[in-house]
């Protein structure tokens, strides 16, 4: 990204949030245009993939709190008039100075859409050393979401996840330089991107005016990414979802973010885990639920019956005589994978079935039944104190 583009570009405006937007707003708004705009919503749409890449890319600057803060300086100085755009070694105007702003900002952006920054200015000019851009530096950390199936959160999968951001320019490798041609070293600076000048009483050293600072210099620029080394891209990675992962979890994979600049490192990817529902199990924490309905005489004299295990074959669950409704037994080891390579419970809720029609030797059996209760009421105490109280 050039220096221009970082300067034209309304990362507010491409997000549609304010210039005071919080943190959490501008997260909300990234997230709710992803979903929008990501490619693999809008098969075929190079808009919606045009768009994404916009989005993503005002992200990756306003999400860090640094590169923002830098961004909102360049964009404030630009535009108030502080400083004005013209040659090297420009005479002073409208109550500026006639700085480059290759010369302000170190001539060509790289990183994730951050400039050099207020403090690369005066650091360069008064610290008499090498600028801080030219150290490595790390990449931009990434976000995205996907959607699982029940089971896949429970025991862990690894998935392809389509990530865009910014790295390395696919046509120049990032070199800046078009096709066939290749950068040379500064002439002026011998690639340190530093010159130095005498005052008279104090010299100092400022960003190359022939390079911008770069140390190289490009002759024939790349018509992708305009000489800068960077650009947005998409890439497929697979990616590992551990095991346990819960529904609305943001998980970190570390070095899966956008490549870092000089040897620096790569940034991290966020993921945000959405978790489809099972149409018979359910999750409290590393526990799994079930219900399991059983027969009216399997709860009074007691059962052996067989309970589903997710992705397993099922267990043999005894029933112990005078279980009552509702109750909750338990089957070990049979629930959520834990780190530690563990695994939560099984919960067996029982649910007493109670038959729509009974006739016949059923309804003889039930009768039966409700003669030897002797006429006891199961409701009797109840009464007894409710009028009591």
């Amino acid at each position: 990204m050039s220096t221009k583009d970082f300067l034209e570009k309304d990362y507010y405006k491409a997000l549609g949030v304010s210039k005071t937007a919080s943190a959490d707003e501008i997260k909300q708004a990234y997230r709710k245009l992803a979903r929008k705009y990501h490619p693999d919503a809008n098969k075929g749409d190079a808009s919606a993939e045009a768009r994404f890449k916009e989005i993503s890319e005002a992200y990756n600057v306003l999400s860090d709190a640094k590169r923002r803060k830098e961004y909102d300086e360049a964009r404030s100085l630009f535009g108030s008039g502080g400083f004005r755009v013209g040659t090297p070694g420009g005479t002073p105007g409208g109550g500026g100075f006639g700085f480059d702003l290759g010369d302000l900002f170190g001539g060509t952006t790289t990183g994730t859409g951050s400039a050099g920054g207020l403090g690369d200015l005066f650091g360069g000019l008064f610290g008499g050393g090498r600028r801080t851009q030219q150290q490595p530096r790390r990449g931009a950390d990434v976000e995205t979401e996907v959607t699982l199936s029940f089971g896949d959160a429970v025991d862990g999968v690894t998935m392809p996840l389509r990530v865009v951001g910014e790295g390395v320019c696919p046509t120049c490798r990032g070199t800046g330089a078009k096709a066939g041609t290749t950068p040379r070293v500064c002439p002026s600076c011998q690639g340190t991107g530093q010159s130095s000048r005498n005052l008279g009483s104090f010299a100092f050293s400022e960003p190359c005016r022939e390079c911008r600072g770069r140390g190289m210099v490009v002759d024939d620029p790349c018509p992708e990414c305009s000489g800068s080394g960077r650009a947005m891209s998409s890439r497929t990675i697979q990616a590992r979802i551990p095991a346990g992962v819960r529904d609305g979890q943001r998980i970190r994979l570390k070095g899966k973010g956008a490549s870092g600049e000089r040897g620096g490192p790569a940034g991290d990817l966020y993921v945000q885990v959405h978790v489809k529902s099972h149409p018979v199990f359910g999750r409290s924490g590393d526990n799994l639920t079930v219900t399991v309905p059983v027969t009216f005489p399997e709860a009074a004299l007691g059962a052996e019956i067989k309970v589903p295990v997710l992705g397993g074959m099922p267990v043999t669950l005894r029933i112990p005589p005078g279980t009552p409704n509702g109750r909750t037994l338990r089957v070990r080891g049979k629930g959520v994978r834990r780190g530690d390579g563990t695994r939560g419970d099984l919960l067996v809720t029982v649910e007493v079935a109670v038959p729509q029609k009974v006739d016949g030797k059923a309804r003889a059996a039930l009768e039966d039944f409700r003669t030897a209760m002797n006429g006891g009421n199961p409701r009797d105490e109840l009464l007894r104190r409710a009028g009591g109280s």
